[in-house]
């Protein structure tokens, strides 16, 4: 470390992304303004390894003339080895891009975008979807993917390089996510049931014949031409989803959830075991599962549009579908959906994002990646409402009834019963139903594979010294959480409490948190700061949309979320069972259990802080400085003969 560099004894070369210098010495007269020379692991800046001596005669000191010594002080710029183990990175660019892709599109753009957009004016939807996707949720997509990749921290620890008094929002994001992981992988449990009640040449939801069918059960084909439905007939299908699957029938409601069901414990239990060899060893690992699970969506979507295209009737979904009403733009309901629903299409807001960008090399051009991904995402919700019409118009075909009354099933039962009544009577139904109910279980994997990826950055960041040689087992202590706290949801009323978590538990508080992010890296971090960070970054700084957008577009998009929520709280039914009001409020205590992190902490921070108010309060908005702030960190500067 006492060797001085001669830098005319190597051209300069460009430093590659992401290596750990060790012990790179700059002799200048003040921080080196040249370009940097290349150094790796055992070597100094003029090339020699660091181990073998070096002694006045084998080179120059300071620059001066060959053979002689110089007594003058001169400044050297060291940068000093890390002690801490080098971050991981993606082994592969398209690692990265399939798990934000696979992370982002979920089962919601299966189920939940074609039933938004036919609810609210069909074709009509697909601009007030644009708009807020373009000025509200790619921004945010954007910006997430920036931070993460700058500042290379989870969602906790990257609050201290931002605003430290905002450090809660990191801790209200785990538990949002963990809430979640407790009802999400539930719905996987549930594919997985029927997936394993698919290898068998009859499909069990298209007969009446079993033990737990009921006299109002009809067994209605397309070749059935002298069975008529009335509004009594129940189908096969919803059957076996409601009183064999999710046996809702022996629970009265969230007051007596009855016991485990031991079939979807076992389902339950098969999938954390997915997730946990998936992860437990970091993004090396995950990046290299999704090759499966975010392609093989792609590859269903496209066999069952093709199969769903050429059934009788399919014309008639699609016109459904995509027929506008342009008067459903007058009202509100409309653009708040279509704010909801780009909202939690993309995904901001749940750690994911920061977490997958800051396995990225420093100079990965993520601004290319958010327009890729985010672009890739509307269009496979778009691409999913074709599929999931082409079946409906189908079965409207064969019911001899409208569209709109075969319809009317929302989230999951649109899937588990509709579309495997369909599936069902098509030729070649055994092959179809496997394919689509694999498609189901892959696009759940990706979204909780990135989840859990979020809270687990976020913890080793924060606690590097206690977790990071213990992944393996921290890994496998948060799996075993999510399935101790999705025991709930396996039980014969756990249909009502994935609703209930899925209305209050995540949806509110996520777009509070993500309000106040944008808050504090616009408004406290500074616009200016931010666009800084990013020219380091790309070598070119975000333009005056951009910046509009996160100081004051994105805000007023998630008030205007967060406004309607207030005004017009959902009215949550599920089956037959109207909730209680008791169970609002629960929900709505569920919701701030984790935000409430976000206050809690800032009178914690400012408690703590040393000095006088004033005091504590501008250092707690002003960036810790520390030698993770730059890309180029552990610089020091002194003087030495």
């Amino acid at each position: 470390m006492g060797t001085t560099s001669d830098s005319s004894r190597s051209p300069p070369k460009d430093k590659p992304e992401g290596s750990q210098e060790n012990g790179r010495l700059m002799a200048d007269s003040a921080v080196d303004k040249g370009p940097k020379m290349n150094s790796g692991p055992g070597q100094v800046s003029n090339g020699y390894p660091s181990t073998s001596p070096q002694s006045p005669k084998e080179g120059p000191i300071g620059g001066g003339e060959k053979g002689t010594y110089s007594g003058a002080f001169k400044t050297l710029v060291v940068q000093q080895t890390s002690l801490d183990l080098p971050r991981e990175t993606w082994s592969k660019k398209v690692d990265f891009l399939l798990s934000v892709i696979g992370y982002a599109v979920d089962l919601g753009n299966v189920w939940r975008f074609p039933y938004i957009c036919y609810q609210n004016g069909g074709g009509a939807f697909l601009l007030p979807y644009v708009l807020m996707a373009v000025f509200g949720g790619v921004p945010l997509f954007y910006m997430e993917l920036a931070l993460g990749q700058f500042h290379r921290s989870g969602c906790i620890s990257i609050w201290k390089h931002i605003c430290p008094i905002f450090k809660g929002i990191g801790f209200a994001i785990c538990i949002i996510a963990l809430y979640v992981a407790f009802y999400y992988n539930t719905i996987m449990a549930w594919a997985l049931y029927y997936l394993l009640s698919s290898f068998r040449a009859t499909l069990p939801w298209t007969t009446c014949t079993n033990a737990w069918n009921t006299a109002n059960c009809t067994h209605y084909l397309s070749t059935d031409m002298n069975i008529s439905w009335t509004n009594s007939s129940i189908s096969p299908a919803e059957e076996f989803y409601t009183r064999q699957v999710l046996q809702v029938h022996r629970s009265p409601g969230l007051h007596q959830l009855g016991a485990v069901s031991w079939q979807l414990g076992l389902c339950l239990l098969f999938i954390f075991t997915v997730v946990y060899f998936s992860i437990w060893k970091g993004v090396k690992t995950s990046g290299k599962v999704v090759w499966v699970t975010a392609t093989f969506p792609y590859l269903v979507l496209i066999i069952l549009l093709i199969r769903g295209a050429t059934l009788p009737g399919a014309w008639r979904g699609v016109v459904y579908y995509l027929n506008p009403d342009w008067g459903k733009l007058l009202t509100t309901s409309v653009w708040i959906d279509a704010a909801a629903q780009i909202f939690f299409s993309l995904g901001p807001g749940f750690g994911v994002l920061l977490a997958f960008a800051s396995y990225n090399p420093f100079h990965n051009n993520c601004y290319k990646d958010a327009l890729v991904t985010s672009s890739v995402n509307c269009l496979t919700s778009f691409l999913s409402g074709f599929v999931i019409f082409t079946v409906l118009g189908y079965m409207a075909e064969m019911r001899k009834e409208s569209v709109e009354t075969v319809a009317r099933d929302a989230g999951p039962s649109l899937l588990f019963i509709i579309y495997a009544e369909a599936i069902a009577n098509m030729p070649a139904a055994t092959f179809f139903a496997i394919i689509f109910f694999l498609m189901i279980i892959m696009l759940g994997l990706d979204s909780t594979f990135a989840g859990l990826e979020g809270v687990i950055t976020a913890m080793l960041d924060e606690f590097p010294h206690l977790l990071v040689k213990r992944r393996e087992w921290f890994v496998l202590g948060l799996v075993c959480v999510c399935y101790m706290g999705a025991l709930s949801t396996l039980t014969y009323g756990g249909a009502f409490v994935v609703k209930l978590f899925e209305e209050y538990a995540t949806g509110p508080a996520v777009i509070t948190v993500v309000f106040l992010e944008v808050i504090a890296v616009s408004w406290f971090y500074g616009t200016s700061r931010f666009c800084g960070d990013v020219q380091l970054m790309l070598g070119f700084s975000p333009g005056l949309f951009w910046r509009v957008c996160w100081v004051a577009i994105c805000p007023c998009f998630l008030l205007f979320i967060i406004g309607s929520f207030l005004a017009f709280p959902p009215e949550v039914k599920l089956f037959d069972y109207q909730y209680p009001f008791w169970t609002t409020v629960l929900g709505y205590c569920i919701g701030v259990s984790s935000f409430i992190c976000v206050p809690s902490y800032m009178v914690y921070h400012l408690l703590t802080t040393k000095g006088t108010f004033k005091q504590r309060l501008l250092k707690s908005i002003t960036p810790e400085l520390g030698r993770d702030d730059l890309p180029n960190r552990d610089i020091i500067i002194t003087n030495a003969v």
